[in-house]
Protein backbone atom coordinates (compact mmCIF):
# COMPACT_ATOMS: atom_id res chain seq x y z
CA UNK A 1 0.00 0.00 0.00
CA UNK A 2 1.74 3.62 -0.61
CA UNK A 3 1.66 6.05 1.82
CA UNK A 4 -1.43 7.27 3.08
CA UNK A 5 -1.32 11.20 3.66
CA UNK A 6 -4.07 13.06 5.68
CA UNK A 7 -4.11 16.71 4.30
CA UNK A 8 -5.28 18.47 7.41
CA UNK A 9 -4.69 19.69 11.04
CA UNK A 10 -7.90 18.68 12.20
CA UNK A 11 -7.93 16.32 15.28
CA UNK A 12 -12.29 15.56 14.17
CA UNK A 13 -10.32 14.34 10.93
CA UNK A 14 -7.40 12.14 12.28
CA UNK A 15 -9.47 10.72 14.94
CA UNK A 16 -12.15 9.57 12.18
CA UNK A 17 -9.46 8.61 9.82
CA UNK A 18 -8.08 6.42 12.30
CA UNK A 19 -11.65 4.21 12.67
CA UNK A 20 -10.52 2.50 9.44
CA UNK A 21 -7.27 1.26 10.44
CA UNK A 22 -4.93 2.30 8.16
CA UNK A 23 -1.17 3.89 8.91
CA UNK A 24 -1.36 7.52 8.03
CA UNK A 25 0.69 10.83 8.67
CA UNK A 26 -1.42 13.98 9.20
CA UNK A 27 0.39 16.68 7.43
CA UNK A 28 -0.29 20.62 7.40
CA UNK A 29 -1.86 21.10 3.77
CA UNK A 30 -0.81 25.28 3.81
CA UNK A 31 -3.35 25.95 1.36
CA UNK A 32 -5.06 29.65 1.84
CA UNK A 33 -8.92 29.18 2.62
CA UNK A 34 -9.97 32.59 1.78
CA UNK A 35 -13.48 33.47 0.35
CA UNK A 36 -13.69 33.65 -3.44
CA UNK A 37 -16.42 36.14 -4.25
CA UNK A 38 -19.79 34.91 -5.37
CA UNK A 39 -18.55 31.06 -4.56
CA UNK A 40 -21.70 29.06 -3.27
CA UNK A 41 -20.55 26.73 0.31
CA UNK A 42 -20.68 23.59 -1.25
CA UNK A 43 -18.46 24.52 -4.38
CA UNK A 44 -16.07 26.07 -1.59
CA UNK A 45 -16.32 23.12 -0.01
CA UNK A 46 -14.91 20.69 -3.03
CA UNK A 47 -12.50 23.38 -3.91
CA UNK A 48 -10.39 23.64 -0.89
CA UNK A 49 -10.85 19.83 -0.22
CA UNK A 50 -9.63 19.60 -3.63
CA UNK A 51 -6.71 22.24 -3.03
CA UNK A 52 -5.63 21.01 -0.01
CA UNK A 53 -4.72 17.35 -1.06
CA UNK A 54 -3.21 18.60 -4.69
CA UNK A 55 -1.16 20.70 -2.31
CA UNK A 56 0.70 17.50 -0.40
CA UNK A 57 0.17 15.16 -3.46
CA UNK A 58 2.46 17.54 -5.32
CA UNK A 59 5.51 17.15 -2.49
CA UNK A 60 4.82 13.22 -2.29
CA UNK A 61 3.78 11.83 -6.25
CA UNK A 62 3.92 8.46 -4.52
CA UNK A 63 1.64 8.57 -1.95
CA UNK A 64 -2.08 8.91 -1.65
CA UNK A 65 -3.10 12.12 -0.33
CA UNK A 66 -6.73 13.15 1.43
CA UNK A 67 -8.09 16.57 1.69
CA UNK A 68 -11.05 17.59 3.01
CA UNK A 69 -12.95 20.87 3.85
CA UNK A 70 -16.57 21.47 4.96
CA UNK A 71 -18.55 24.17 4.60
CA UNK A 72 -21.65 25.01 6.98
CA UNK A 73 -24.45 27.22 5.54
CA UNK A 74 -27.72 28.63 7.29
CA UNK A 75 -29.27 29.87 3.84
CA UNK A 76 -27.02 32.54 2.39
CA UNK A 77 -25.14 32.66 5.47
CA UNK A 78 -21.74 30.99 6.15
CA UNK A 79 -21.23 29.24 9.68
CA UNK A 80 -17.70 30.00 10.53
CA UNK A 81 -15.76 27.64 12.97
CA UNK A 82 -16.87 30.40 16.25
CA UNK A 83 -13.87 30.98 17.90
CA UNK A 84 -15.38 31.95 21.22
CA UNK A 85 -18.56 32.21 23.41
CA UNK A 86 -20.75 35.05 22.14
CA UNK A 87 -20.24 33.85 18.27
CA UNK A 88 -20.77 30.91 18.97
CA UNK A 89 -24.07 31.53 21.08
CA UNK A 90 -25.20 33.96 18.27
CA UNK A 91 -24.70 31.24 15.61
CA UNK A 92 -27.33 28.74 17.82
CA UNK A 93 -29.05 30.96 18.25
CA UNK A 94 -29.39 31.93 14.10
CA UNK A 95 -29.80 28.35 14.25
CA UNK A 96 -32.59 27.60 16.52
CA UNK A 97 -35.68 26.06 14.51
CA UNK A 98 -33.90 26.11 11.29
CA UNK A 99 -32.45 23.66 8.81
CA UNK A 100 -28.75 24.34 8.32
CA UNK A 101 -26.82 22.12 5.35
CA UNK A 102 -23.32 21.26 5.61
CA UNK A 103 -21.06 20.24 2.94
CA UNK A 104 -18.31 18.36 3.24
CA UNK A 105 -15.73 17.92 0.67
CA UNK A 106 -12.95 15.12 0.29
CA UNK A 107 -10.07 14.42 -2.42
CA UNK A 108 -8.30 11.57 -2.70
CA UNK A 109 -5.21 12.21 -5.21
CA UNK A 110 -2.07 10.61 -5.87
CA UNK A 111 -0.34 7.35 -6.78
CA UNK A 112 1.59 9.14 -9.42
CA UNK A 113 -1.54 10.94 -10.82
CA UNK A 114 -3.24 7.52 -11.06
CA UNK A 115 -5.85 8.07 -8.75
CA UNK A 116 -8.01 11.16 -8.52
CA UNK A 117 -11.33 10.49 -6.57
CA UNK A 118 -13.61 14.01 -5.64
CA UNK A 119 -16.88 13.89 -3.71
CA UNK A 120 -19.54 16.00 -1.96
CA UNK A 121 -21.30 15.37 0.59
CA UNK A 122 -24.35 17.63 1.90
CA UNK A 123 -26.15 16.63 5.20
CA UNK A 124 -28.81 18.55 6.99
CA UNK A 125 -29.40 19.44 10.66
CA UNK A 126 -32.66 20.95 11.30
CA UNK A 127 -32.31 22.15 15.12
CA UNK A 128 -35.15 21.92 17.26
CA UNK A 129 -36.06 25.77 18.92
CA UNK A 130 -33.51 26.34 21.40
CA UNK A 131 -34.04 29.02 24.46
CA UNK A 132 -30.85 31.58 25.52
CA UNK A 133 -30.92 29.58 28.77
CA UNK A 134 -30.19 25.66 26.70
CA UNK A 135 -27.89 28.03 24.26
CA UNK A 136 -26.04 29.41 26.93
CA UNK A 137 -25.38 26.13 29.06
CA UNK A 138 -24.81 23.95 26.07
CA UNK A 139 -22.16 26.53 24.92
CA UNK A 140 -20.38 26.56 28.80
CA UNK A 141 -20.58 22.86 28.54
CA UNK A 142 -18.69 21.76 25.37
CA UNK A 143 -17.24 24.92 24.28
CA UNK A 144 -17.40 24.33 20.54
CA UNK A 145 -15.28 27.03 19.13
CA UNK A 146 -13.58 24.84 17.20
CA UNK A 147 -16.15 23.51 15.11
CA UNK A 148 -18.28 24.75 12.12
CA UNK A 149 -21.72 25.55 13.16
CA UNK A 150 -20.61 25.72 16.99
CA UNK A 151 -21.21 22.42 18.09
CA UNK A 152 -20.53 18.63 18.35
CA UNK A 153 -22.56 16.45 16.82
CA UNK A 154 -20.24 13.10 18.04
CA UNK A 155 -20.98 14.80 21.89
CA UNK A 156 -23.71 16.63 23.89
CA UNK A 157 -24.71 18.89 20.46
CA UNK A 158 -26.62 16.46 19.58
CA UNK A 159 -29.48 17.46 21.76
CA UNK A 160 -29.53 20.62 19.91
CA UNK A 161 -31.22 18.78 16.77
CA UNK A 162 -34.63 17.93 15.66
CA UNK A 163 -33.20 15.10 13.03
CA UNK A 164 -29.93 14.78 11.08
CA UNK A 165 -30.75 14.47 7.37
CA UNK A 166 -27.24 12.47 5.83
CA UNK A 167 -26.42 9.07 3.91
CA UNK A 168 -23.01 9.41 6.02
CA UNK A 169 -22.85 10.67 9.17
CA UNK A 170 -19.50 11.16 9.75
CA UNK A 171 -19.30 13.61 7.26
CA UNK A 172 -21.05 16.06 9.53
CA UNK A 173 -17.95 15.58 11.57
CA UNK A 174 -15.87 16.12 8.85
CA UNK A 175 -14.84 13.12 6.69
CA UNK A 176 -17.22 11.22 4.92
CA UNK A 177 -15.68 8.27 6.14
CA UNK A 178 -18.35 5.57 3.92
CA UNK A 179 -16.91 7.56 0.91
CA UNK A 180 -13.30 7.83 2.02
CA UNK A 181 -13.49 4.19 2.67
CA UNK A 182 -14.87 3.04 -0.80
CA UNK A 183 -12.67 5.07 -2.78
CA UNK A 184 -9.27 4.42 -1.02
CA UNK A 185 -11.00 0.24 -2.22
CA UNK A 186 -10.85 1.94 -5.38
CA UNK A 187 -7.19 3.23 -5.31
CA UNK A 188 -6.15 -0.79 -4.31
CA UNK A 189 -6.21 -0.33 0.00
CA UNK A 190 -7.43 -3.17 2.01
CA UNK A 191 -10.31 -1.14 4.06
CA UNK A 192 -11.35 -3.43 6.27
Amino acid sequence: MPELILASTSRYRRALLERLELPFTAVAPEVSEAYQEGELPADRAARLALAKAQALAARHPQALVIGSDQVAAHGEQILDKPGNAERCRAQLHAASGARVRFHTGCALLGAGGAVRLVHLDTTTVVFRELSEPEIARYVEAERPFDCAGGFRAEGLGIALFERIESTDPTALIGLPLIWLAAALRRAGCAVP
